[in-house]
């Protein structure tokens, strides 16, 4: 799922109407995946082929060579076929996505500069469609004012529009409520900042 150019410019209005009205800043980031996991198709396949000769030398009177081999195609067919990315995402424990998920989103807040707004009144939305992940990162300035529970109401928009593959509308109305959170508690002044480009990363 990408977002079109209409649907990406259709976010950095929204974007540029949420700022108006605080002197907060928001940033919407829109990853494919978190992490490639691509530890997780090694590993199910090496312990498969691990397991399999004992299972042959109990089950067969196959050779040292003939059970070798097998184990060998047993490897690389279960490595071609978990590599499917539909089964891939399977192998991967959903704690462990949602891990990788929550590290990216951190990593997001750092790399797009959050942190360095004077007021520290920025805050981060993120999402990453494979893992079905949506969290909004706010900086100190922010959190000391509110509590991360404040931003459920825009979470549970973004992940009920992600189900319908509506993620533009998901943003917008995640926009919406952030901005009226941000307006609250960093109204905007006579100029509002406005340092980062209004627009949605897509990664």
């Amino acid at each position: 799922m990408v977002l079109s150019k209409e649907d990406q410019d259709r976010i950095g209005a929204a974007i540029r109407a949420a700022e108006a009205r605080t002197e907060g800043e928001i940033v919407c980031v829109l990853a494919k995946s978190s992490s490639d996991y691509a530890v997780y198709p090694l590993a199910w396949s090496a312990l498969a082929a691990f397991i399999a000769p004992w299972i042959l030398v109990t089950l067969t009177a196959y050779s040292v060579e003939r059970i070798l081999l097998i184990q060998l195609l047993l490897f690389l067919g279960l490595y071609v076929l978990f590599s499917v990315p539909a089964l891939h995402r399977l192998l991967v424990p959903r704690p462990v996505q949602r891990a990788a998920a929550h590290r990216a989103a951190m990593e997001q807040f750092m790399i797009r500069g959050m942190s360095r707004k004077a007021n520290r009144a920025g805050i981060l939305i993120f999402v990453s469609l494979s893992e079905h992940y949506a969290r909004i990162v706010a900086d100190q300035g922010i959190t000391a004012k509110v509590d991360q529970s404040v931003w459920r109401g825009a979470v549970d928009a973004l992940i009920s529009h992600m189900r319908e593959e509506r993620v533009a509308e998901g943003f917008i109305a995640a926009l919406e409520q952030c901005a009226n959170v941000l307006a609250e508690h960093f109204p905007a002044g006579a100029a509002p900042s406005n340092d980062l480009p209004d627009r949605i990363y897509l990664i």
